[in-house]
């Protein structure tokens, strides 16, 4: 589905945020990235979502290069991006009466998407009104609704509390499942890896910025107490374990720090 080939990018006169960087994600995975910050996560996303240009090298979807965004790709942002003055129907709504699809069709389409996220209740609430996970799942219902061929999501549920974010990992399986899309996660988070992730791409910055490509081998769901489960976040931190420590103890985040 997707495939970077000695992908590099640089931002102005900078060191190299990644570095001939080479990929491939299969359809249908969901492949969560774990690593530090500054290592080139979010970057690798915005190069797939067509936000920025490589400096060298080639994204590919589907075998054809991306140049720009488009939506075939669907992007998930920490901060749920929902505009405040449309209610949630409407919010939906929005993308798909911008691809020419009428009144009655975006409507019927916003509700299916809504009730798949649990949100069609508060149809016609006002974002103000709702919880941060309430939402981000409107902000999902809206990218699904477009039905793209890739769910690329940028932390989408650190900034909730701990039971939030858990029901909404949950959430988030049970709507893959329904509706199969090739995922592609951001997270910080090892226990978030463990438990949604079928492939986790460890990763640190350049160069090397792909440290390790792990397939997981139990199914999902996998209990949070379960021994698969804890085998699988020991591994995650033994990889993130093996990574440099930053150059400057100065510094005032460690890159080494992730949440564990």
């Amino acid at each position: 589905m997707i495939e970077l080939r000695q992908v590099s990018k640089r931002y102005g006169s900078g060191a190299d945020t990644l570095q001939e960087l080479s990929l491939t994600l299969a359809e249908h995975q969901f492949t969560c990235l774990l690593g530090p910050s500054g290592c080139g996560k979010t970057t690798l996303l915005n190069l797939i979502a067509g936000f920025v240009a490589p400096s060298s090298g080639q994204v590919l979807l589907q075998g054809q290069p991306v140049r720009k965004p488009g939506p075939d790709r669907g992007v998930v942002f920490q901060d749920a991006t929902l505009f405040p003055w449309m209610s949630v129907l409407d919010n939906v709504r929005f993308g798909l009466q911008q691809q020419g699809m009428n009144d009655l069709q975006s409507t019927a389409v916003a509700r299916e998407h809504l009730e798949l996220v649990g949100m069609l209740p508060h149809q016609h609430v006002w974002p103000i009104r709702l919880s941060g996970g309430m939402r981000q799942r409107v902000a999902i219902a809206r990218i699904l609704a477009l039905r793209p061929k890739v769910l690329l999501m940028d932390e989408p549920f650190s900034a909730l509390d701990a039971n939030s974010r858990e029901r909404l990992q949950d959430e988030l399986l049970r709507i893959c499942d329904l509706c199969p899309t090739t995922v592609v996660y951001i997270t910080h988070n090892v226990d978030e890896a463990a438990f949604l992730a079928e492939r986790v791409l460890v990763m640190a910055p350049a160069p090397g910025n792909l440290r390790a490509d792990i397939l997981l081998p139990s199914p999902r769901p996998r209990p949070r107490t379960s021994q698969a489960f804890r085998a699988i976040t020991g591994q995650l931190r033994s990889e993130l374990d093996r990574l440099p420590c930053c150059i400057s103890a100065s510094l005032p985040d460690c890159l080494c720090s992730v949440e564990k």
